[in-house]
């Protein structure tokens, strides 16, 4: 009787995990059924629209079929190339800029605030405010102030800061400006996160043991809010290597501004090289796979992976 019963609760103990692997599998499918759906379905089609050749059939724009013509890649890097320069450029400096701006604010909300909690959410308030403004708005916003007729330009011109015939809208300048402006957000918020679980106490120690406020934050609140910053400059280095609104013609920037993702939205909207701007993407896909992975182990944040 005493084996039986051990049998009949062992068989039931057996039974129960998988049950709950069940539960979990049905959970999962939802998900794994959108991401198949709208991220690897298209990421294959994308794929394989990079390959394609020219309709021989047909004399429309924009008539391809499949086909394996990997010259694509080699005709559209030869000819793109110094966009691929110039967009990595651009993201990296507006990354370093935003980082260089965000890190004090967050640092003041997170940890000098901590004591007055009004202040500290106010202070987030104002951080995550231009979220309920449109990008594009936000962005057509800062062109009508730095344009030609704006108060900005109006005043440097004044105070011979700027040359007579000189522009800020249509620069490298304006562009930078426009993704740092718009990405802060995304770095301030991150570091936040980070600064805010910070054991205070850590910082006393510090102090107790007479390190300065310098050897202090370079030796242990840096350190500690790492994960935030690598989490932060990801936010904006990624969304910014692929940006086309700042750098457009129609906003901030101008023919000699164009990035990847100009080439892309010209290629794909307006010549119909659908193949090009397939290749365009997968391209700048793969470069920003390979930066993000060797940023991340060099920084020693594997996990985020």
């Amino acid at each position: 009787m005493a084996f039986a019963a051990f049998a009949d609760t062992s068989e039931k103990k057996s039974a129960e995990p998988v049950k709950k692997s069940r539960v979990v599998i049905l959970m999962l499918l939802p998900g794994l059924a959108y991401l198949l759906l709208f991220f690897l379905a298209p990421l294959v089609s994308l794929i394989l629209t990079s390959f394609m050749a020219p309709d021989p059939n047909s004399m429309d724009m924009g008539q391809f079929v499949y086909s394996f013509q990997w010259q694509n890649y080699v005709t559209v890097i030869s000819e793109n190339w110094s966009f691929f320069v110039r967009s990595f450029g651009f993201a990296i400096l507006a990354t370093v800029i935003a980082l260089i701006v965000s890190y004090p604010i967050a640092y003041f909300i997170g940890v000098y605030a901590r004591p007055w909690p009004a202040i500290q959410a106010f202070a987030l308030i104002l951080v995550i405010a231009p979220f309920f403004i449109s990008f594009l708005l936000r962005t057509l916003a800062w062109k009508q102030l730095l344009g030609d007729d704006g108060w900005v330009v109006t005043t440097l011109k004044s105070a011979s800061l700027l040359p007579a015939d000189g522009h800020i809208t249509g620069t490298a300048f304006s562009v930078v400006f426009g993704l740092t402006y718009n990405f802060i957000p995304f770095m301030v918020l991150p570091i936040y996160t980070s600064l805010e679980r910070l054991d205070m106490r850590l910082l006393e120690a510090g102090r107790d043991l007479y390190a300065s406020p310098s050897t202090t934050f370079w030796k242990v609140t840096l350190p500690l809010s790492m994960p935030g910053v690598v989490a932060g400059t990801l936010l904006t280095f990624i969304p910014a290597s692929g940006d086309f609104v700042n750098a457009s013609s129609s906003f901030l920037g101008g023919p000699g501004t164009q990035m990847v993702g100009n080439q892309i939205a010209s290629n794909f909207l307006k010549i119909l090289d659908y193949p090009a701007a397939s290749v365009l993407s997968v391209v700048l896909m793969a470069v920003i796979m390979v930066i993000v992975s060797v940023y991340v182990r060099r920084a020693g944040t594997e996990e985020l992976l």
